[in-house]
């Protein structure tokens, strides 16, 4: 499960890394302390500003930082990676390896994996709406006369973020580093600068003041769980982008800097409330002197941009996933950088959180409506990567470790789900908006998991072998005529439709014919090396098998490319190279394997998908396809 170096990076590229880190990595966790003391206060009940009562809530956010953050992700999720790469998709893969993905423990562990990314979508809806929204509220203390421009500002930030995001973040991005890296420094500067008016602040770092604050208000600190978990609601991006940077990066950059700067601005917005419990009206900005009120809110906008970029680009990431394991149609994916594979734009999935981003603003207006809608999504994806970390981390290890292991989870396992449990009190408040999305993305990809498998079931029935097919056509070969003829298919043992559709209609064979067979691996990336086979099946007939990770992207020319180093007999000339698919039509079968309604949604998902000619970067003027019509 360790990640694949081949040698240890230099100290430059460790600083790189931990600088990309930074500015892309912790922009969600980092933009939390705009709302979450403010909204632990206000938000259920509005608390009496008291010292027992900041104490109480400052010990709760400190220690959910430390265990859903230091001790979870970073410290033993991180652990389970898949050669390097993590994030809920590639946990679920190094899962399901070596299983049966139809056994009822395979089944169970794909619907974690499929529901914890569904709700991943409802999370990078919500963070650029509140963060984005919660910045721009800080003009509201340099004078309320402004407070009418609040939505109007999010909007057209929000407009302007989703526009550029089809030139990519090549360029942009070597700017997220040194900001977040001046916006951290500002916030453990402004928690000093309170700090030293009250020190006693610290005495939050006991955990008995957290648990007394339960103990004594217990129905209420069950509730307040609900807004503690906003401070830890960026560790999932911890995980999800290991693959970019690296554990030890990630891991320098937290305790580094980006821990501390979060303590101390939590503890200072808490020392300056024990001196003026009137600054509850914005804890955050207050921190600021009057002059710098100006600067930090261009700061604060700054810095919830990158917070959202991050989000976002995390939701193409996952799309990308999820097309090539199988749980998503294809869709149009293009490459924003020549260096850089993890740079993509995906438009319908831009579009797509651009709409829904700003009717969510529309529709709560306020950061401290939108905190109740906030939390259930993350929450819910927290409790998946525990559930499937319980089947990774134990693999392998002794009965001594494994049983660490499993103590271990099953406590962090227990702190996910009372955040879950508080959480879903917020259902009536808003909080049902990012469940519903969940609900749908996951209903959509089960539905195109399960039509693919019967798919490829029907598909299958009556199959004959390709080998055996092969010998028959050479030892009784049809007319044959110039050029060559590539069959992709994804079977690579029998015989594929589209081929026998061409000898039926056209009684016609090319000189050369190539059985293109491209698969999926539950690894991120596989070595060019490894990438593909080319077994020559008869005098003229060539299979080529080609093997991507999760994270790549298919490319047709590129492995016709490879093959004609491997076989160079074989030339693709353009001109003289014809591409055969089969283009399939569901239809109601006699015995329906699906509901209808879920027939009718895969159909449409089908109907919908980008044509494979785009998808794969095939000629499309040099495509054959051959209809036929299956039966669900």
């Amino acid at each position: 499960m360790g990640a694949n170096h081949s040698q240890a990076p230099s100290a430059s590229r460790m600083a790189g890394l931990t600088m990309g880190a930074i500015g892309v990595v912790y922009g969600d966790i980092g933009t939390s302390p705009l709302y979450t003391l403010k909204t632990c206060l206000t938000a259920h009940g509005n608390l009496p500003i008291n010292p027992e009562n900041i104490l109480g809530i400052l010990s709760l956010i400190f220690w959910a930082i430390m265990i859903v953050v230091s001790a979870k992700y970073v410290v033993v999720i991180m652990r389970a990676d898949n050669r390097g790469e993590g994030g809920i998709l590639a946990l679920m893969a190094l899962a399901l390896r070596d299983m049966d993905t139809r056994s009822r423990k395979g089944l169970l562990l794909m619907g974690l994996g499929i529901f914890g990314a569904s709700l991943f979508y409802g999370d990078g809806i919500i963070t650029p709406a509140i963060s984005v929204l919660s910045a721009f509220e800080g003009i509201s203390v340099i004078s309320h006369t402004l407070d009418p421009y609040i939505v109007p500002l999010t909007i057209i930030v929000l407009v302007g973020l989703f526009a550029i995001q089809r030139h990519g973040t090549a360029k942009v991005g070597k700017l997220f580093g040194p900001i977040m890296v001046f916006w951290f420094l500002t916030l453990a500067v402004m928690g000093i600068r309170s700090i030293v008016h009250a020190p006693e602040v610290f005495a939050a770092i006991n955990p008995l003041y957290g648990a007394r604050f339960v103990i004594d208000f217990p129905w209420r600190g069950f509730i307040i769980m609900g807004a503690v978990v906003l401070s830890v609601t960026g560790g999932e991006a911890l995980y999800a982008d290991m693959g970019h940077f690296g554990q030890k990066s990630i891991r320098i950059a937290w305790f580094g800097l980006v821990l501390p700067s979060l303590v101390l601005c939590y503890f200072g917005q808490g020392a300056l409330l024990l001196h003026n419990p009137a600054a509850i009206k914005n804890p955050f900005f207050l921190l600021a002197p009057q002059w710098a009120l100006a600067p930090l809110v261009v700061l604060a906008a700054a810095a919830t941009v990158i917070a959202s970029q991050a989000v976002i680009s995390g939701a193409f990431s996952m799309t990308n996933q999820a097309v090539q394991l199988g749980y998503c149609p294809r869709v149009d994916i293009d490459h924003t950088s020549d260096q850089e594979i993890g740079q993509i734009y995906v438009p319908q999935i831009n579009w797509f959180l651009m709409v829904a981003v700003i009717l969510l603003v529309l529709a709560f207006r306020t950061s401290d409506n939108l905190a109740s809608a906030y939390g259930l999504s993350v929450c819910g994806t927290m409790v998946m990567t525990t559930l499937l970390a319980f089947n990774v981390l134990a693999k392998g290890r002794t009965k001594g470790r494994k049983v660490l292991f499993w103590v271990v989870l099953t406590g962090f396992l227990v702190v996910d789900m009372v955040f879950l449990s508080s959480n879903m009190l917020k259902l009536p408040d808003g909080g049902w908006v990012p469940l519903v999305i969940g609900l749908i993305i996951f209903t959509m990809m089960t539905t195109w998991k399960r039509g693919r498998v019967l798919l490829g079931d029907r598909l299958r029935e009556g199959e004959l072998p390709l080998q055996g097919f092969v010998e028959s056509l050479e030892a009784s070969p049809p007319q044959r005529v110039d050029g060559t003829a590539i069959f992709m298919t994804t079977s690579s043992d029998s015989v594929p439709h589209a081929l026998l559709h061409n000898l039926k209609h056209n009684k016609v064979l090319h000189e050369k014919v190539v059985f293109l067979t491209i698969r999926t691996a539950d690894i991120p990336f596989v070595a060019k090396r490894e990438k593909v086979v080319v077994p020559k099946l008869g005098e003229s007939f060539y299979q080529v098998i080609a093997t991507y990770g999760f994270k790549e992207e298919p490319s047709v020319p590129g492995i016709l490319r490879q093959v004609e180093e491997l076989q160079p007999e074989l030339d693709f000339d353009p001109m003289q190279t014809s591409f055969f698919l089969s283009r399939e039509t569901i239809v109601e079968g006699k015995y329906p394997a699906m509901a209808w309604w879920r027939r009718k949604l895969f159909s449409l998902m089908t109907r919908n998908a980008t044509r494979a000619t785009n998808y794969f970067k095939i000629p499309p003027n040099r495509v054959v396809e051959m209809g036929m019509q299956v039966e669900l």
